[in-house]
């Protein structure tokens, strides 16, 4: 299993190049702002050929690269069907006003195949099985995705802007909500395995266990119903 990812753009949004291994087919998490260079440099490195885009939600730090990255490739993109609008509409996902700047020209728009995740959907792509998890919170249209261990490694969990080491996504935009995140949280994250990689949007890996250990909204989910003001993280 081959695993490749790095920070891109403004935000530092992680974005992973996932296969079976190197010189072989991979899918692209999250390709967004200033992101398409580094994919290139990853596919050669590695020797990879991308076969589809696959988005943990629609904000403009994660998508801003997928209309050239998708183009370039000739590969579909899939993304949960309530965030979909984000990609032609990235100021209405943040509560701006249409025409105020965002972060300079970005190539904003839908490349031409776009195909819609749905929770509990399993994608099989470039070799690999990845479960769809509708994990709605940061955005009404989050998703996170899971792939089950095998004998190379531990499951491994794409959160996006769900869960961060020590923290989760900001609910204060356009779509979030407070109330739904936790839920998400309990109903996706709590029942994985302590063993389990977490992948985020921003920020290090962690896994489950370390987080139910240490982060508070997870503690507090599992906890029960109860108030909480700690920091979150995201755009």
């Amino acid at each position: 299993m081959l695993i490749a990812g790095f920070p891109a753009g403004a935000w530092g949004t992680n974005c992973y190049l996932v296969a079976p291994g190197a010189g072989e087919e991979c899918v692209i998490i999250d390709p967004g702002h200033q992101a398409a260079q580094g994919v290139e440099d990853a596919l050669r490195k590695h020797r990879l050929k991308p076969v589809a885009v696959i988005l943990t939600h629609g904000h403009i730090d994660h998508v801003a690269s997928v209309v050239p990255v998708c183009g370039a490739h000739d590969v579909p993109a899939w993304i949960h069907p309530e965030d979909r609008y984000m990609m032609s509409d990235p100021e209405k996902a943040l509560g701006r006003a249409i025409g105020m700047p965002l972060m300079g020209e970005l190539t904003v728009g839908e490349p031409d195949d776009v195909r819609e995740l749905t929770d509990g959907a399993r994608l099989e792509l470039a070799g690999l099985e990845l479960s769809v998890a509708h994990t709605p919170g940061h955005t009404k249209g989050s998703v996170a995705f899971q792939m089950p261990e095998n004998t190379d490694i531990p499951p491994v969990f794409f959160s996006g802007d769900l869960l961060f080491a020590g923290s989760i996504g900001r609910t204060d935009m356009p779509g979030g909500s407070h109330a739904e995140i936790l839920e998400s949280l309990a109903r996706v994250c709590l029942p994985l395995d302590d063993s389990t990689v977490v992948l985020s949007g921003h920020g290090p890996q962690t896994t489950i266990g370390q987080e139910r250990a240490t982060n508070p909204y997870l503690r507090q989910v599992a906890a029960g119903p109860g108030s909480l003001d700690a920091p979150r993280r995201g755009m």
